[in-house]
């Protein structure tokens, strides 16, 4: 059972017993497939939740949103691009001071999807709106958001900037989805961390070694360092990047490691792995 209050700026917009229309509420909504009305124009769908003396602002609406001369159109003539920029106008027509987006790009392909986060974010902003935006894209939160909470299994686990969430992550999750991050498993030795890809120093350590038998270990795969060992690990992929490399190693045991350098790397040849000092971040493996 689900229950509370819904309160904007210090306002009751719902409890157990009251729930505005949708009309009267301050709140707009943009969709993961746009839905926008198919028998109507453009022009009309964004006019269809104005006022009559200000449904002639329509086309100056979609101007906004790049889609100036457009409003005669019907949505199935636009593209998937289009049509969320129609979407998006229609929602903000209204002027809420609150817009809900649900996956608004995700049916849009990935280069125009770029094109729309970037242009959304500069609109909304020159807007003064206050936009809660609900995605499975990092990319996406990183290009658009001020603030982001991260759930896992149902519930906040960090709250914070983009900065905040790539440079201190809360958790090893966290970081491997917003910094690119890979996860390792280690444990704590006398000498320094013992991982399937040899010991790494303390001195690699970023903050403080967390007391507990297992962690998770955070590293970006360009702060790694193949370094030449006949008891190492071997390499089962490398991948030309230009004046750089990505090698994928492999330990004894499985465990796989991702290495970004300009160093040569023959793949005949075994690898240990080193980090750059202050570039390791530890976790309680959870």
């Amino acid at each position: 059972m689900q229950q509370g209050e819904i309160l904007l700026g210090g306002e009751v917009l719902a409890d157990a017993g009251r729930s505005p229309p949708p009309e009267a509420r301050p709140v707009g909504l943009v969709f993961q497939d746009g839905a926008l009305f198919p028998h109507m124009t453009l022009a009309a769908n964004v006019a269809f939740g104005l006022p009559k003396e200000r449904r002639s602002e329509a086309e100056g609406w979609l101007s906004q949103v790049g889609l100036e001369g457009m409003g005669a159109r019907y949505p199935h003539e636009l593209s998937g691009g289009q049509q969320q920029r129609a979407a998006l106008a229609r929602a903000m027509a209204p002027e809420p001071r609150v817009l809900l987006m649900d996956e608004p790009f995700a049916s849009v392909d990935i280069v125009l999807r770029r094109k729309l986060r970037r242009d959304c974010r500069i609109l909304l902003r020159e807007a003064g709106a206050t936009v809660v935006l609900v995605t499975h894209d990092p990319a996406e939160a990183l290009d658009i958001a001020d603030r982001i909470a991260v759930m896992e299994g149902g519930r906040i686990i960090q709250f914070g900037t983009p900065e905040e969430l790539h440079h201190a992550p809360a958790t090893a999750s966290v970081g491997a989805i917003f910094s690119g991050a890979q996860v390792i498993a280690g444990a704590p030795a006398a000498e320094g961390l013992d991982t399937p890809f040899g010991l790494w120093p303390f001195a690699s350590l970023i903050g403080d070694l967390p007391e507990a038998p297992a962690l998770d270990l955070l590293v970006q795969a360009d702060r790694l360092v193949p370094v030449a060992d006949a008891r190492g690990c071997k390499v089962r992929d490398v991948h030309p990047l230009g004046a750089r490399k990505r090698v994928l190693l492999e330990g004894a045991d499985g465990a796989a490691i991702t290495v970004e350098t300009a160093l040569p790397v023959d793949p005949d040849k075994t690898y240990s792995v080193l980090p750059d000092q202050e570039s390791v971040r530890a976790f309680m493996r959870g």
